[in-house]
């Protein structure tokens, strides 16, 4: 049982992820690669504060903008250099490694004498669960935050961009400021789920982020299933299904590990799973 609780805590730590993806793929039509990087810095972020004695109360900012700037380079090389979206990321990917080792001063932070957002705060005696009432919360605060966004005017004409670039265009808006925002709140999410993964698991590595926008992107198509599935039009109903996508997601992970498949197959085990989710509509649409 604490096996899949374990799963379920980690696909809520990477909720912001989920999201974050949401927001590039779903709002904007833009693949962004950023996701490896800014994950990575915001966990470089937070082993390197915490370690030096920070509270997570300032170190949570500091990532948030560190992860917004890395989405804003990503929009800025997009819209202003037109290159194209997918290897703007990859740009900004790569040259994040070299950051987040230089933030870090080494490759790996561990953080199992210090305190953590999980030793600051105490609904419940028993950790597990304690950890799992913080993470439901701070989920919470996350979709409110973003459904409101994304039900503002401001929200309204981020989505109406990624529907018609031209239409919205035409109306006097400015779009490459728009993506530009787009990308940098992205990336601040992102950032976010390395600073709740790093104190999860108690260390932060310069390779945790790599191939991490696999699982966002899994729990997305997660999503994006039940969404079409069930005709979802709610913004918010959409934004609790991408959270419960990431944590689908883990939990399935879980249970491929608890039936005894060697753990060295897991990146495998993952792609494949996310090639049946993306494969299932299209076969559905062959099939009839």
């Amino acid at each position: 049982m604490d096996f899949y609780l374990t799963a379920l805590l980690q696909g809520l730590c990477l909720s912001g992820i989920a999201l974050g993806i949401y927001i590039s793929m779903k709002i904007f039509n833009i693949p962004d690669i950023t996701t490896d990087g800014s994950y990575t810095l915001g966990g470089a972020v937070t082993g390197m504060l915490l370690s030096n004695h920070l509270p997570t109360g300032i170190v949570l900012p500091i990532v948030i903008i560190a992860g917004g700037l890395a989405g804003i380079f990503t929009g800025l090389i997009h819209t202003k250099l037109k290159i194209n979206p997918l290897l703007s990321g990859i740009l900004v990917m790569t040259g994040l490694y070299s950051i987040n080792l230089s933030i870090m001063g080494r490759s790996n932070i561990p953080l199992l004498n210090y305190k953590t957002l999980f030793d600051s705060f105490h609904f419940i005696a028993d950790l597990n669960l304690n950890s799992l009432v913080i993470l439901l919360l701070i989920a919470t605060l996350l979709i409110l935050l973003i459904g409101y966004i994304l039900k503002s005017d401001y929200g309204i004409t981020m989505r109406a961009t990624g529907n018609s670039e031209k239409m919205v265009s035409a109306l006097g808006v400015n779009i490459d400021r728009i993506k530009i925002v787009g990308l940098g709140f992205a990336n601040a999410l992102t950032a976010v789920s390395g600073f709740l993964m790093t104190q999860f698991q108690g260390f932060a590595d310069i390779n945790m982020g790599i191939g991490i926008v696999i699982v966002g992107l899994g729990s997305v198509i997660i999503a994006d299933t039940f969404i079409n599935w069930m005709n979802i039009n709610s913004i918010w109903t959409s934004l609790i299904l991408v959270c419960l996508g990431a944590i689908l997601f883990q939990l399935v992970l879980a249970f491929t590990l608890s039936i005894g498949v060697d753990p060295t197959l897991l990146k495998l085990i993952t792609a494949l799973f996310v090639l049946s989710i993306v494969s299932l509509p299209r076969l559905n649409l062959i099939r009839n």
